[in-house]
């Protein structure tokens, strides 16, 4: 593979996005890529946006991707998905958990959380993968696994062997909360 694959993963402060990009950094890193992982946090310990840049290819120069380049984008909260559509790239796809957290405005009822979000993207002609990751990892065992679902959604895509994903798990998860988080790995990869 020639070409850097630029992804980002966004969502709402306590949402698992670090341990999202750290899973998907190993899985990279085992591959034998260059690997570049930046994260930018809002105010993620109140519930604000935070959003982490992960490209691989060859030789990453940049942890940073710049409007117009994401091949994909994560997202674990719809309104997040639409405030960084801007960063995707013309063919590329968008992985939605169609989940909504009321940020600030809406909480304290100075504005109203944004109506058929994901329908508007399509219509603008984005590639969404719409999925309920909080049933899947309610099912899988915790509300807490929505990141790994993500992660299993993401797998179909980038296309490493499950054993590369497996590994990276190993690493990352510890082992009481290991086979919950399998779970939720493979009720998103197996999302359609």
């Amino acid at each position: 593979m020639n070409k850097t694959i630029n992804i980002m993963i966004v969502g709402v402060g306590g949402q698992g996005s670090l341990l999202a990009s750290r899973l998907l950094g190993n899985v990279l890193l085992n591959e034998g890529f260059d690997v570049k992982v930046s994260e930018v946090h809002g105010m993620s310990q109140r519930g604000g946006s935070v959003v982490t840049y992960v490209r691989f290819g060859e030789k990453v120069y940049s942890p940073v991707i710049d409007k117009g380049q994401a091949d994909y984008i994560i997202s674990f909260e719809k309104l997040e998905a639409a405030r960084w559509m801007s960063y995707l790239k013309k063919d590329g796809k968008i992985i939605v958990n169609t989940q909504e957290i009321d940020p600030m405005p809406v909480i304290v009822g100075a504005a109203n959380y944004p109506e058929q979000i994901i329908e508007q993207m399509e219509q603008l002609g984005v590639c969404v993968i719409p999925i309920d990751a909080f049933h899947l990892a309610e099912q899988a065992g915790s509300v807490k696994a929505v990141n790994l679902v993500l992660m299993g959604v993401l797998s179909k895509y980038l296309q490493f062997e499950p054993e590369v994903w497996e590994k990276a798990m190993l690493e990352c998860i510890p082992e009481k909360f290991l086979e919950l988080n399998q779970k939720a790995f493979a009720l998103g990869k197996c999302h359609n």
